[in-house]
């Protein structure tokens, strides 16, 4: 899940919205009538926008419909046809890819997940954008941190960043106080996390120690809210992918330990049930239902957690901010730098098969001006990437966890981005399942992981480390 966002009501021009997550969810809608890249004749043009839309993610078709009233009055000869797909992130990005195949179907703009975007690069669907950057004042005030998010190995620009997120453990203090843990709580290593759930267990057998994600139900939040930030912290710190070779790490100690502890923590029923956590919307029971009734001590989210129980969200919870802590998940024996975080983000992109480039991109400036982003990140509760945006008042009061979750930038990682990573993250995703319901042991499902990833790349693009 995007793992993955909620929304607050707010206005925007006078238009009301209400802002609800923006995490997977499971209600699915086949591409079947998009017609493709906007057309052209007449005089009159068409542009067609594609983005993601479910019951708990409504933001960007807020935010579309209110660009799409504002570009036709400007434009009176051009007609937005938004396209959204009902789906959660992995069967969005999966009907978006076969959407980009064809000039028939192709949109011109479309919501990109950054760790995407290198490969529909590499695949020629995206545009290059940086003879239209060049003109654009705005993209003055954009982080070059927050720019490298769309752009290719090239140098070149191909999509522009909606805001960035990062993940950190949300603790209940009420939990954590019932079992005789001090608040704040900031463990220090792996085992400080194993110690405070046993505590809770010990004196709150209905209560959900401490819950991380595992399994491909939960897609990418699998992997970016748990599986790596295990790995990313453990001894030998590699991660997935060693950028000086330009190869994939295989036979990781790391690998095998992170597994260790997922099936510790399913297996000393620490966390959710190895049922529960297959479900693809585990992250409701988590964050709607346990959470604000005091039944769970602890999970990893991303810094958008809070705008799940903000007035509007779909979980609105009045005194969460009180009741709700926020720390670094720590790294394996507490070496430096001390903590891990994964970031990532999403971003709007133009097909290389627009016929209108000029009005697709006039479209993007206009979706992404500073009214509009300072909308999207704190009704997301995202990090902003302009400048103009982190620094305003509204924006810095939006998020009561806003200094928490901003200080692991320091530390926090990215995902491999390029084409096959999504199939490198699956392979992945399938090791913690594996674990957690006893299928295999963590090196058993390290070994098949190795293997999935030499078959995916080749036996020579891999590192033994």
């Amino acid at each position: 899940m995007r793992a993955q966002n909620a929304r607050r009501v707010q206005r925007i021009s006078g238009l009301r919205v209400t802002s609800i997550a923006v995490v997977a969810a499971s209600a699915a809608l086949v591409l079947g009538g998009c017609s493709g890249g906007g057309s052209s004749d007449n005089g009159s043009a068409t542009l067609k926008i594609t983005y993601e839309k479910s019951d708990s993610f409504t933001v960007m078709d807020t935010l579309m419909k209110k660009v799409k009233t504002e570009f036709e009055k400007q434009h009176k000869n051009v007609t937005v046809d938004l396209q959204p797909i009902t789906a959660d992130d992995t069967d969005y990005s999966t009907k978006l890819a076969l959407s980009l195949r064809s000039a028939s179907t192709a949109p011109d703009i479309f919501y990109e997940d950054t760790f995407r975007v290198k490969g529909d690069i590499e695949a020629g669907y995206l545009y290059n954008l940086d003879d239209k950057l060049k003109s654009w004042s705005d993209w003055s005030q954009y982080l070059d941190s927050a720019k490298a998010a769309g752009q290719g190995d090239d140098g070149s620009y191909y999509a522009i960043p909606l805001g960035a997120d990062t993940r950190v453990i949300w603790y209940s203090k009420p939990v954590l106080e019932a079992a005789g843990i001090s608040v704040p709580w900031a463990p220090k290593t792996w085992q400080d996390i194993l110690d405070a759930a046993a505590k809770i267990k010990a004196a709150e057998p209905d209560v959900v120690p401490f819950t991380m994600y595992a399994g491909t139900g939960t897609g990418e939040g699998t992997v970016m809210q748990s599986f790596y930030e295990l790995l990313y912290g453990t001894g030998d710190g590699q991660g997935l992918y060693d950028s000086d070779s330009g190869k994939w790490i295989v036979g990781s100690q790391g690998f095998v330990d992170s597994l260790q502890f997922l099936q510790t923590l399913y297996d000393k029923k620490y966390a959710v049930t190895p049922a529960e956590a297959l479900d693809a919307n585990v992250w409701k029971t988590v964050v709607g239902d346990l959470f604000p009734k005091d039944k769970v001590g602890g999970t990893v989210e991303g810094s958008y957690a809070p705008s799940f129980w903000e007035t509007g969200g779909p979980y609105p919870w009045a005194d969460y901010a009180d009741k709700v802590g926020a720390a670094p998940f720590p790294t394996q024996n507490g070496q430096a730098p001390g903590g891990v975080s994964m970031s990532g983000g999403w971003t709007l992109a133009m097909s290389a098969k627009t016929k209108n480039a000029d009005l697709a991109f006039d479209f993007m400036k206009m979706a992404f001006s500073r009214e509009n982003a300072l909308w999207y990140d704190t009704t997301n509760a995202k990090i902003a990437v302009r400048k103009d945006v982190a620094s305003d008042p509204s924006y810095l009061k939006a998020n009561p966890f806003m200094k928490e979750v901003s200080d692991v930038l320091e530390f926090s990682h990215y995902r491999p981005a390029n084409g096959v990573y999504p199939k490198i993250s699956a392979a992945a995703q399938e090791a913690t399942g594996d674990v957690i319901t006893g299928k295999k042991t963590p090196q058993q499902a390290a070994a098949d992981y190795d293997a999935a990833v030499k078959q995916i790349v080749g036996d020579d693009k891999t590192i033994a480390k």
